[in-house]
């Protein structure tokens, strides 16, 4: 059980850590509507690629809990 709980705290770390980076994100649009340059673009891709690592990454960890008979949210 002590897995259990490890692999639900790293994955509210990971969702935590996803919605920060989702509002980064949300904002360097907002940015990017208004007033495009090279740094900014670059930083979006940055966080784009993060967010998706992250996405992945939660998934991963879902499945596993879900096959380990737990199917909280």
């Amino acid at each position: 059980m002590e897995e259990l709980r490890d692999l639900e705290d790293r994955l509210e770390r990971l969702e935590a850590e996803e919605r920060e980076v989702s509002a980064l994100r949300a904002k360097l649009h907002d940015r990017l509507a208004s007033f495009t340059n090279a740094e900014t673009e670059r930083h979006e891709r940055d966080l784009s690629k993060r967010r998706n690592e992250l996405h992945d990454e939660i998934n991963r960890l879902r499945v596993q809990r879900d096959s380990m008979g737990t199917a909280s949210s």
